[in-house]
């Protein structure tokens, strides 16, 4: 059947195409997005903006269109962190339910960071061993890891590149002081869990999943041809202080860094470095699936009857 994967991110709002099978790989069929950046478009009490809500509703119907057009049969929707986080997040998800008829599920942090191991066990394999997962997003870092199609641990944090950059460096480029700043507080954060991510072992495999590992990746390898796919924790290194001295028009000049990512990616990489030196990983793998896919994933199984438990 054809699927339409409506995904309300931090960063990105998108509606996936797939033509989906139990027991097959999912096929994409088309995309369709809009870089919104919901994490960065509050006002002071925290809402999102009214500007952002009807761009938002704007997107869901296009995309119903686009649907329609495609002969989607079934369009899934859910929303991440910002609308999770929004005081008006309910009021705004009823409202695109009534004027357009999409219901979108809120998923917990949790439930992300499950989901995204889903998609990324499936894509390594059981030969991958115990898998360690690291997603940034434009609200939260999720981090998973286990044996199994469902993580021992999955924790999300509130340190997505979109909600660092606009709560903590300020500036273009931010000062010096900010960024040695926002990197206290993101190693904090982050050594809170550690243990709890390491208390099963090290891992086998370790992934990195979302468009901020995927930027980095081409950052810190430049020379490769098409998408990188490993990223190694001695480079990243040596790119966070340079990352930090350019402005968002350099950063925008940079092998695989969009105009809508320039802003974000110093936040991305300070986080992905502290996650990636906290839990002990030299390197990533860095994963075409991520939390998408195993939304589609999830329904599938709940199609064929063999879904892992139920989150």
């Amino acid at each position: 059947m054809r699927l339409g994967v409506l995904d309300v991110g931090s960063n990105t709002v998108h509606l996936l195409v797939v033509d989906a099978h139990p027991g097959a790989r999912p096929l994409p069929a088309s995309s369709h997005k809009l870089e919104l950046r919901l994490a960065e478009q509050l006002d002071e009490k925290g809402r999102i903006a009214p500007a952002a809500e009807k761009a938002l509703l704007r997107f869901v119907e296009s995309s119903l269109k686009v649907g329609e057009d495609l002969g989607v049969e079934q369009v899934i929707g859910f929303a991440t962190s910002a609308m999770r986080d929004a005081p008006n997040g309910e009021e705004i998800l009823a409202r695109v339910r009534k004027e357009t008829g999409v219901e979108l599920h809120v998923l917990a942090g949790g439930d992300e960071a499950r989901l995204t191991f889903l998609a990324v066990r499936r894509w390594f394999g059981w030969s991958a061993g115990r898998l360690l997962l690291l997603d940034i997003g434009g609200g939260s870092l999720e981090i998973g890891t286990g044996l199994d199609e469902l993580p021992d641990v999955a924790i999300s944090l509130p340190l997505g590149a979109g909600r660092l950059t606009r709560d903590r460096l300020a500036g273009d480029p931010p000062a010096p002081d900010q960024v040695r700043a926002a990197r206290r507080y993101v190693r904090a954060e982050i050594g809170r869990v550690a243990r709890d991510v390491v208390r099963g072992g090290q891992p086998d495999q370790a992934v990195g999943s979302s468009k901020t590992f995927r930027t980095l990746a081409r950052i810190c390898s430049p020379e490769a041809e098409g998408s990188a796919r490993t990223l190694r924790r001695a480079d990243l290194a040596g790119w966070v202080p340079r990352l930090a001295g350019m402005t968002e028009a350099e950063r925008a000049e940079l092998s695989g860094v969009s105009a809508g990512r320039a802003r974000q990616i110093l936040a991305g990489a300070l986080v992905a470095e502290a996650a990636m030196e906290l839990i002990g990983v030299e390197s990533l793998q860095i994963s075409p699936w991520a939390l998408r896919e195993g939304v589609i994933l999830r329904r599938l199984d709940d199609m064929r009857g063999t879904a892992v438990p139920r989150i």
